[in-house]
């Protein structure tokens, strides 16, 4: 009965096995930043995701060391990226993110990181007479598998959202400042026409005289 109901709790902290970071950050022209989390186990997954909300081409460079310095991805111009590698290293690793190719346009960042803390390896195994119990741990990890799911639709679609936001005000921005180029290119070549023929007319009574 005892190894029931560990079972049973077993079950209901499944879905928070992973222990996650998430932030949002500016990053400015030329700058780098980066980040960092400490691996106590050996070979443990770790997960990340980040995607650019607003900024220029909505594009960074972004790379993980491992603890022995090794680059475990270098990527550039990158938009969003959502994958899972595994730490077979005990140390600190390094995220960083660098918009040193943009010279004027700042990035606004999402970033999360989750790491694997073996919780799912420790769990005891479901008594095999007990089909109850399977359902319900097969129905857990369901439930998370789906949450799982959830969060990236909803980070996609917040992405698509921000990036649409910020496209609308670039072009107002554009829209903006050519109509004000239009106007005073009208009033320049009004100025112009009037200055031209002015100088017609003088011209013309100087030769009558």
């Amino acid at each position: 009965m005892n190894n029931f109901f560990r079972l049973v709790a077993s079950c209901f902290l499944l879905i928070a096995y992973v222990k996650a970071t998430a932030l949002t950050f500016i990053l400015q022209p030329n700058q780098k930043s980066c980040y960092y989390i400490f691996n106590v186990k050996d070979r443990v997954n770790v997960g990340y995701y980040f995607a650019v909300q607003s900024g220029g081409s909505f594009d960074i460079n972004y790379t993980i060391k491992s603890p022995s310095g090794h680059y475990i991805v270098k990527e550039e111009k990158q938009r969003q990226g959502d994958w899972i590698f595994t730490a077979d290293q005990k140390g600190e690793y390094e995220f960083c993110f660098s918009n040193e190719m943009s010279t004027w346009a700042e990035k606004v960042v999402d970033f999360e990181i989750k790491v694997d803390d073996d919780f799912k390896a420790s769990l005891p195994d479901a008594p095999k007479e007990n089909a109850a119990v399977e359902g319900m741990q097969a129905s857990v990890e369901n439930i998370e598998q789906k949450l799982n799911q959830l969060t990236n639709t909803l980070n996609y679609y917040k992405t698509r959202n921000n990036r649409n936001q910020s496209t609308v005000k670039s072009t107002e921005t554009r829209i903006f400042w050519f109509s004000v180029f239009d106007v005073l290119l009208m009033v320049g070549m009004a100025v112009f026409q009037v200055l031209v023929v002015k100088f017609f007319f003088q011209g013309s009574r100087k030769q009558l005289v």
